[in-house]
């Protein structure tokens, strides 16, 4: 397994650079927005906690998802040559992704080893030795706002960022999955018993994060709410520690990061709302990888290899015993 992913940095079309070895602050796409990337948006800049508080809230079992990844399957070389994109990875001999590396449950960056652990980044990983032999991964930081963009011009292979599958985005690019589930949750702070639920957010200020799903499922669900929008998950949960919004509402994964970051700090009103969505992974348009990638999901869904990565890096860690239903890969 190499041990020396290679570390890029992306402008998003506002400009704003995403230091990949800032400290993290739990930082994530929207998964709606999709983030969720609870990861959210990208980039680590502006963290108020240190690398050592960031940690000691977030504990995953490195060993056993090093040790996961190392025995996933490998694909046959006639699957990899019967596919044009599964070919140039293989020729490439790098799996170059758009991703974040400040998402607590799905991609967060170990500055101690220099390792990217968490669902997506495991889901990643194991694609990567599934193609290549080894975890051989490259990781471009994305945004919610950015994810079309590295697809189209070529720059990744393939984005992992709890990316939200919309009907909107399948018109840029094309999806392999589902491979997760969500719904949009509610956060407020801990001593707040006024919002117990989405209909206690009519006339409330609520943050949501831009180029999520959130703000039209917020105007679905909770028309007379005023929204606030805020680039990043840092930006948001800072307006609603700050008292400058009531709640933050976003998808369930990056909230139970909130929490699983900072505990006792924040709290979930009521049960998540809205439909299920699908979180998938993003390829190039019309690419004939999403055949190639489904097989390989469905294969990791087929021997535990999900399930295994669902209790290393979520159940585990939030106190979760019951394991979420496997995505129908290619709904």
């Amino acid at each position: 397994m190499s041990k020396n992913l290679s570390q890029q940095v992306v402008l998003d079309r506002r400009g704003f650079v995403a230091a990949t070895f800032a400290t993290v602050a739990g930082l994530g796409l929207a998964g709606c927005s999709d983030t969720s990337a609870e990861a959210d948006k990208g980039s680590a800049a502006g963290s108020s906690k240190s690398s050592e508080d960031t940690e000691a809230s977030t504990t995953l079992d490195a060993k056993a998802f090093d040790k996961l990844v190392d025995n996933g399957p490998k694909a046959d070389d006639d699957a990899i040559a019967a596919s044009t994109w599964a070919t140039a990875v293989k020729d490439a001999d790098v799996f170059k992704i758009g991703g974040v590396q400040t998402s607590t449950l799905f991609s967060l960056l170990n500055e101690k080893d220099g390792q990217t652990r968490g669902f997506d980044a495991g889901i990643a990983q194991l694609l990567s030795n599934y193609i290549l032999g080894e975890n051989k991964v490259e990781i471009t930081q994305v945004t919610s706002d950015t994810r079309e963009s590295v697809l189209q011009n070529g720059q990744v292979d393939a984005v992992f960022a709890t990316y939200t599958i919309t009907d909107e985005r399948k018109k840029l690019v094309s999806f392999a999955g589902p491979y997760y589930y969500t719904q949009q949750a509610i956060l407020v702070l801990t001593d707040n018993d006024d919002i117990k639920g989405v209909d206690d957010l009519a006339d409330k200020n609520v943050a949501v994060q831009s180029g999520s799903n959130g703000p039209a499922i917020l105007e679905e669900f909770a028309p007379k709410a005023s929204q606030q929008e805020f680039k990043t998950d840092e930006e948001a949960r800072q307006a609603l520690q700050q008292g400058r919004v009531d709640a933050y509402v976003i998808d369930n994964n990056m909230q139970q990061s909130a929490l699983v970051r900072e505990p006792g700090k924040y709290k979930i009103a009521g049960k998540p709302f809205g439909s299920k969505e699908p979180y998938g992974i993003g390829l190039p348009l019309d690419s004939d990888g999403v055949a190639f990638v489904n097989d390989f999901l469905k294969k990791i869904e087929d021997d535990g290899t999900w399930t295994e990565l669902w209790q290393i890096c979520i159940g585990d860690r939030t106190g979760d015993t019951n394991v979420p239903e496997l995505p129908e890969i290619g709904a």
